[in-house]
């Protein structure tokens, strides 16, 4: 029996204050990466592409760990993109073989009024055939335990956007801006026809 599905969120992160812009940090697409999941369930294949091993899975009486490739990059105005590039189903080797996922995503900074946000969306869409076993399950309880899973996914994502994001950028404005105020310092020192 073969499955078609799609979700899309959206999300809208106020930025709290920092010494240095947001749009910085997010030239550093690994830094979206990370907050998205678990440092240690992602792997860096290239300066761009990133594969994360998510957490496993529950379907009807499958156990499964979804793996998704994804390549992640940046515009200069801090607007990041997610694509994927490629998936595996680890556990069951079936549905491994017919299974497709496509996940696109955007990040981008915005100003409302004093209030940076940033605005984001994820939309993704999967085609799979299950095995014959779920032959006499209803259709429409296998659509909405599909739907369950994958908003249960993406609700996950946000949440850690919405924290994970704006901790780690907090801490990353903080301790680079300290790094350039310490390099201004020590420039100063250096070269006394500056004073």
């Amino acid at each position: 029996m073969e499955l078609n599905f799609a979700a899309s969120h959206s999300v809208v992160i106020p930025v709290p204050e920092a010494p240095l812009p947001v749009q910085h940090y997010l030239r550093q697409p690994q830094r979206l990466v990370y907050a998205l999941t678990d440092r240690s369930r992602v792997e860096r294949l290239s300066a761009d592409c990133f594969r994360l091993t998510m957490r496993p899975r529950q379907f009807l009486a499958l156990s499964f760990q979804p793996v998704v490739d994804m390549q992640v990059w940046t515009q200069p105005n801090g607007t990041v993109h997610l694509q994927s590039t490629g998936c595996e189903i680890r556990g069951v080797d079936y549905i491994n073989k017919r299974f497709n996922l496509s996940l696109n995503g955007i990040l981008y900074p915005t100003q409302v009024g004093e209030q940076t946000q940033l605005i984001g969306k994820g939309d993704v869409s999967v085609e799979l055939e299950l095995p014959p076993l779920f032959a006499l399950t209803p259709r429409p309880i296998l659509e909405a335990t599909s739907q369950s899973l994958l908003q249960g996914i993406f609700l996950t994502f946000k949440q850690r956007l919405g924290h994970q994001l704006v901790t780690d950028y907090r801490q990353w404005a903080a301790t680079s801006k300290l790094a350039e105020t310490v390099e201004r310092g020590n420039q100063l020192s250096t070269n006394p026809s500056s004073f």
